[in-house]
């Protein structure tokens, strides 16, 4: 009898250990899980726990970017979002990438305040994606304007000449493939060209006088890539005031948004599993370089070399 008393006190035992375990591995299961969404959802996971507004960063070079969209759809539809801020610093990008976002931010703007707030720089298609907001604010000595469109594309006949390199081509009409990097561009490829640029043109200044309240003509007048000032912008009604995120708040609570909402930063989901983009962040930030998800190219301009197509960018 003895021997059974004492077994039943050891199953007992560990009948208490195993119980002890199971329940931390479940804790530790949910802490894992917990944490796991933290770092792929970051502040879209728990900003959604209270009221808030909303603050999205666009900077560097303006491409498609489905992520971001994604984000701004997202915001959109999410019922504790109150209002937004978007953080411009931008020289711009390809049109296309200013076009998506632009339809992007004003189809949120139709269900809630929008405020742009410009940093150093909101140029060409960043100045685009400002304008689609409800209200723009501008430090007094931020860069903003540069409206217009461009295509560049090197060429390297000489090269090719030099080195004794020749071209053969077979193509399907003149204008095929035109213009080409291996061949000085004629009279009619510089004019298809033009033609491109002039219908972007004629849309972007057209944007830029539907939201801003002007005429064609004001509009066509500040649309010659020229660049302004913050407090130079303001005087030609290309942003409505001066000043930073306090401004913008302040903005958003004329919309009916409490100013006492905390500003909370929706991040880009997207995290990299390569070695490579990691080891080139860590060498940045040896560099004293910062590390805003784009790495050394992006501090040194290099990724603008790849854009293709046409652009709206301040100094490409």
């Amino acid at each position: 009898m003895a021997l059974r008393a004492d077994d039943l006190i050891d199953r007992r035992r560990l009948r208490r250990k195993l119980t002890f375990w199971r329940v931390a591995a479940i804790l530790i299961a949910a802490l894992g899980l917990a944490t796991l969404a933290t770092w792929l959802y970051g502040n879209d996971f728990g900003g959604a726990a209270a009221d808030h507004i909303a603050k999205v960063k666009i900077e560097g070079t303006i491409t498609e970017d489905e992520e971001l969209l994604a984000r701004l759809e997202r915001i959109r539809t999410s019922p504790r979002v109150k209002g937004v801020i978007l953080s411009i610093d931008s020289p711009g990008g390809t049109t296309v990438g200013g076009e998506s976002i632009y339809e992007a931010v004003r189809k949120l703007a139709a269900d809630k305040p929008v405020v742009a707030e410009v940093g150093t720089l909101a140029a060409s298609a960043g100045y685009m994606i400002a304008s689609a907001t409800d209200h723009i604010v501008a430090r007094k000595t931020s860069i903003v304007g540069s409206i217009g469109v461009l295509i560049q594309y090197p060429d390297v006949s000489g090269l090719m000449d030099k080195l004794g390199i020749k071209l053969e081509e077979v193509k399907s009409s003149p204008l095929k493939a035109a213009p080409s990097p291996f061949k000085p561009t004629n009279d009619d490829e510089r004019a298809m060209v033009r033609k491109l640029i002039l219908d972007s043109y004629d849309w972007f200044v057209g944007i830029v006088a539907e939201r801003r309240g002007m005429s064609h003509e004001q509009a066509l007048a500040l649309a010659d890539g020229s660049i302004f000032t913050g407090r130079q912008a303001l005087a030609n009604h290309l942003i409505d005031a001066v000043g930073g995120e306090t401004e913008a708040v302040s903005w958003l609570a004329t919309k009916g948004v409490d100013n006492k909402l905390s500003v909370v930063e929706w991040k880009s989901t997207q995290r990299s599993g390569f070695l490579l983009p990691r080891a080139m962040a860590d060498i940045g930030k040896a560099l004293g370089l910062s590390d805003a998800g784009s790495g050394i190219l992006k501090e040194l301009g290099a990724d603008r070399l790849f854009l293709d197509g046409l652009v709206s960018v301040w100094h490409p």
